[in-house]
């Protein structure tokens, strides 16, 4: 905290800096009934400098200012609080012709009680009201300043006191004394009373200092006020100690010292420490990056990992968040993932929509698409035709969907056609011996072909025989053979359902259905004696999507 802060200790709002010497800082401020007061803040970081305020602060007691209205000595907050005072400037009096003997008599007796003190007259802003003089404000001393320095600047204020003519006191009848004696007899007993506590203040019963080093600070505290001893806190940091507790003591346990003296105890109170980010960690890695920052782990509890999709031992979420600030040592507390449990979920209509489209809308809704069949069809290429589950159909999560998606009826080739066969020849039809045509006889119609009549008609393309084609499916693929299957599946696998389909001249098929990564990370998947035909290929896919091929 400091003299410029918005407010200083909750109650005093500064309204602007009036002026700073050595290590005070002089504004003025606004009390919270809105009164404007003379703030002084003491910048005290050192024991000589809170040694030099607790002075200071003697010489206040010493003198009872008539404008101090309130003055605090803490670790943290040193400062004096003064009020206006109403009447004339010891400059203004010193400088009138008649003055009141009994007011400079006055005055000198304070000048006294600042020596004692170490104060000088000119420290002190003065004034007169009526006979009395009253002090306003005192200015802290500066450091290494010699009695005998004091002496001589008190002397030279007192001195412009000495112009001008002098008022004597007014002399009192010989018999007035008698009406005095009741205040003597008050004023004789007062003394007697101050002399036993002056005796008590001057020479204090010494106590021994109770060992408090380790004890949580109130503790200690109450300790050494039960003794009899003031109880100051300084703030310290050290890791073998409890946060709150007593880090070390001044004077030290064992010294013998005079009731009412001052122990300061160092507390331990190091800088907060930033809280990292735990979630989607592990239990075993929380506790690591906890240690790495100075933390510990606090208590944990299992929670269900269904809203926020977190899997088992997975941290959900930790208390306090990421980013706040704890002490050093201070615990984290946990929230970790018992899984994902099986929830429904339901799919729209698929059709009529492009493949990747329909895929991430099943994948949205926590389903997996492990089959694709494709079918010819007039539609776009690639267009949904049929889907399993049906639209609407509630279903568990992480099922499997089957799209059929539309293919073109007609591809090009997979290879160049050299030569397609030709139709053989027509056969060269056999003219028959026509008889002799016997005069005045008709002559019988040919019934053959006659390949050699000019008008003869030509064979159209439709009669020209065509080479047999295969029958369907015959020569298309190979022979039927059994293949085995092994895959590993990497310790670190991304999260996600993993399916296993092999792929071959007949089709594709699932060996494998929808499966969790964290059942299948690190373990192996196999499978013997697969019947395949032609050439072959196993496809591991991640959420719908080719992860990885496998050759056999």
């Amino acid at each position: 905290m400091t003299a410029q802060a918005g407010v200083i200790d909750g109650k005093y709002e500064v309204v602007r800096e009036l002026g700073r010497e050595g290590n005070v800082t002089l504004s003025e401020v606004r009390s919270g009934a809105g009164v404007t007061r003379r703030l002084a803040w003491f910048e005290v970081s050192t024991p000589e400098g809170r040694q030099g305020f607790h002075a200071y602060r003697s010489a206040l007691r010493a003198i009872e200012p008539a404008g101090l209205t309130d003055v605090v000595a803490r670790p943290g907050a040193y400062y004096a609080v003064w009020q206006p005072v109403a009447g004339t400037p010891l400059a203004d009096f010193a400088t009138q012709p008649v003055k009141q003997e009994e007011t400079v008599d006055a005055v000198r007796s304070l000048a006294a009680r600042l020596a004692e003190h170490g104060y000088a007259l000119p420290d002190a802003d003065v004034v007169i009201e009526g006979r009395e003089p009253r002090v306003a404000y005192l200015r802290p001393a500066p450091e290494g300043r010699s009695p005998e320095e004091v002496v001589r600047l008190s002397e030279v204020a007192l001195s412009a006191l000495a112009g001008g003519r002098m008022r004597r006191k007014r002399q009192r009848q010989p018999d007035a004394w008698l009406s005095f004696v009741p205040g003597l007899l008050l004023l004789g007993g007062a003394a007697y009373l101050g002399a036993q506590a002056a005796q008590i203040y001057l020479n204090p019963p010494v106590r021994e200092v109770a060992a408090v080093a380790g004890q949580p600070a109130q503790a200690a505290a109450e300790s050494l006020t039960g003794s009899g001893f003031r109880v100051e806190y300084t703030l310290g940091d050290a890791n073998n100690v409890p946060i709150g507790a007593v880090i070390r003591q001044d004077p030290a346990a064992g010294t013998q010292l005079p009731v009412g003296r001052l122990v300061t105890l160092t507390v331990n109170n190091p800088p907060s420490l930033s809280v990292p980010r735990l979630e989607e960690l592990t239990v075993a890695q929380a506790r690591a990056a906890l240690r790495d920052s100075s933390l510990s782990l606090g208590q944990v509890d299992r929670v269900d990992g269904t809203l926020t999709n977190t899997p088992e031992g997975r941290i959900v979420a930790q208390v306090p968040e990421a980013g706040a600030n704890l002490q050093r040592g201070q615990p984290v507390q946990l929230l970790v993932s018992t899984g994902v449990r099986g929830e429904d979920t339901w799919i729209a209509d698929l059709t009529g929509m492009p493949f990747d489209a329909a895929r991430e809308h099943a994948r949205t809704a926590g389903l997996v698409v492990n089959r694709v069949v494709e079918r010819t069809s007039d539609a776009p290429e690639n267009t949904v035709l049929e889907q399993t589950p049906a639209p609407y159909v509630r279903v568990p999560v992480g099922s499997p969907v089957t799209l059929t998606v539309a293919v073109a009826r007609y591809s090009a080739p997979s290879r160049p056609a050299e030569g397609l066969p030709l139709p053989p020849p027509p056969p060269t039809p056999q003219r028959p011996e026509t008889p002799e045509a016997v005069p005045g006889e008709p002559t019988a119609p040919s019934t053959g072909t006659d390949a050699g009549r000019i008008d003869a008609e030509p064979l159209a393309p439709e009669n020209i025989p065509a080479t047999p084609l295969p029958a369907p499916g015959e020569g298309t693929t190979g022979e039927g053979r059994a293949v085995n299957f092994r895959y590993v599946f990497p310790s670190d696998l991304p999260a996600g359902t993993y399916t296993i389909a092999v792929r071959d001249a007949n089709g594709e098929r699932e060996i494998l259905g929808a499966t969790d990564s964290a059942q299948l990370a690190g373990a192996t998947a196999e499978q013997r004696d697969i019947q395949v035909t032609g050439d072959a290929v196993f496809v591991i896919r991640q959420n719908g999507a080719e992860y990885t091929t496998v050759t056999p």
